[in-house]
């Protein structure tokens, strides 16, 4: 009789979790990136209007892709060669992880377990963010950004 008891439990826990997950699960547009510098400035890293995809799948994957739209052309049209403005340009114009994701409704918190990342120093590290979920607009509130220092606010729209 335990046995079952515990299998019911599991099964609610499975329940619960699908429950949350499914909340998030899906594709969403990027709407902004808005840092707070440690001098409380504001900056917009990746533009006025970035271009983003972020995918959450309900078996726990995520993808996260940031771009600044407005980036210069590489002159050569290869990345090999391009110049050093243009590799910077590059760099801090794109944001992009994936790995696994979990959401604690309860205290309202994404971690991201990244497994690969444009910005190495983030592989193999959880970053563990707040949100707001409002209808279709999701807001994740971060302290983890690749700006040194910056807190931001990411702002997504379900597709």
């Amino acid at each position: 009789m335990k046995k079952h008891v515990l299998l019911l439990g599991l099964l609610i826990a499975s329940v619960t979790t699908w429950a949350q997950t499914s909340k998030f699960t899906g594709a969403w547009s990027l709407v902004s990136v808005e840092n707070t510098n440690p001098d409380n400035s504001k900056t917009f890293p990746y533009g006025e209007a970035p271009q983003g995809l972020l995918v959450f799948e309900q078996n726990g994957d995520y993808a996260v892709q940031i771009m600044k739209a407005a980036r210069p052309k590489v002159a050569s049209n290869n990345k090999n060669t391009a110049t050093p403005e243009e590799n910077a340009a590059l760099v801090q114009g794109n944001n992009s992880h994936f790995g696994k994701f979990l959401i604690d409704e309860k205290n309202h918190t994404i971690t991201y377990q990244v497994e690969h990342a444009f910005f190495p120093n983030w592989e193999g590290r959880e970053l563990k963010s707040s949100y707001t979920l409002t209808g279709d607009v999701l807001r994740i509130f971060s302290a983890n950004t690749t700006n040194g220092g910056a807190s931001a606010i990411v702002t997504w729209k379900r597709k």
